[in-house]
């Protein structure tokens, strides 16, 4: 693939690594890394002493970069296709689990993948490279669905203004690429003052979650990780926007039994003994010197819980956050 970035080209910089191997210290035994990417988080789990990390990911090129340097921890690496809300079905009694959650930076900087709104490409976004594109969904989506997809997933609040302008201009004509959308977008918008963000930001996160079905891939996964953790296991996820920190957050709240009770007069109700201990009372951000290193890293948030040894249970989506399309509060 001539013009594809190497690790060597192209260090990649894995966001809150210190903090994470500090938070989850002393590390040891089978982990999994749920979300490979460029492999920053594997290895820093395999020179930190895990004897064996399995690297999960469903993007093919994932592993097909890694061939350089995979060699180096022969036998303590296996890789895995797939997808993390089913780490269950090929991982059990594990040590650790390892979520960086959204895009890599090895996708987003390659504009033939179509999740940069600054970079002109096809506009793709899919992180497996199968199924429906973002092309697809842009140009046949209603109205209505467009809006709530940018409005719930990407908190958009011109949604409404923004899937109006782009049902109009694929009337004239499909909209294909990355720089198409972006432009269509930036007109619906004022001109964003210095330090702000690019006005398709949070239309192309909502779009790009939309495609590869994110959300539900994360309520799935942080239950697979609770069945497939061993008592004394630790889950790590880096979160980096709010609703997926907002999900986090919850999830572990609810299996740590720490919700309590909407009414204090309603009568105490049983619960079940809780699946995790919350580590991390809050979130832990990036210093000064990760920001510095990595801006990519200024939004980042990270949560660490660590599994009992009671029964794995069930839980509902809309108990943790996750979005639910077609439902406004305004």
């Amino acid at each position: 693939m001539s013009g594809a970035p190497t690790l060597s080209e192209k260090p990649h910089i894995p966001v809150l690594l210190r903090p994470l191997l500090d938070s989850v210290a002393p590390v040891s035994g089978v982990w999994l890394d749920g979300t490979f990417g460029a492999g920053g988080y594997t290895r820093g789990l395999l020179e930190a002493g895990a004897e064996k990390v399995i690297a999960v990911d469903r993007d093919p090129l994932a592993f097909e970069m890694a061939k350089g340097w995979a060699k180096d921890y022969a036998g303590r690496l296996v890789m895995q296709p797939g997808v993390f809300s089913q780490m269950d079905q090929f991982a059990k009694d594990l040590d650790g689990v390892v979520l960086d959650l959204g895009v890599s930076s090895m996708q987003l900087d390659r504009a033939d993948r179509g999740f940069s709104f600054m970079k002109d490409g096809p506009l793709d976004m899919r992180m497996s490279q199968e199924g429906e594109s973002a092309t697809d969904l842009v140009n046949t989506a209603t109205e209505t669905q467009l809006a709530d997809i940018l409005f719930h997933y990407g908190e958009e609040r011109a949604s409404r203004r923004i899937a109006k302008a782009i049902v109009r201009k694929r009337a004239e004509a499909p909209i294909t690429t990355t720089l198409q959308l972006a432009e269509i977008i930036e007109s619906c918008l004022p001109r964003p003052k210095p330090g702000q963000s690019h006005p398709a930001t949070r239309s192309f996160q909502g779009l790009r979650i939309a495609v590869n079905a994110e959300y539900e891939e994360l309520f799935q996964g942080l239950m697979a990780a609770e069945r497939a953790l061993k008592p004394g296991g630790q889950l790590a996820v880096v979160t980096f926007h709010s609703i997926e920190d907002r999900m986090v957050k919850r999830f572990l709240q609810a299996r740590a039994g720490k919700t309590g009770r909407a009414n204090r007069y309603a009568p105490e109700v049983k619960e079940d003994l809780p699946q995790f201990v919350i580590k991390t009372r809050k979130a832990i951000g990036p210093d000064a010197r990760e920001l510095s290193e990595n801006p990519r890293a200024r939004s980042a948030k990270l949560r660490v819980a660590v599994r009992t040894n009671a029964p794995a249970g069930k839980i509902d989506s809309r108990d943790i956050g996750m979005p639910q399309l077609g439902v406004r509060s305004k």
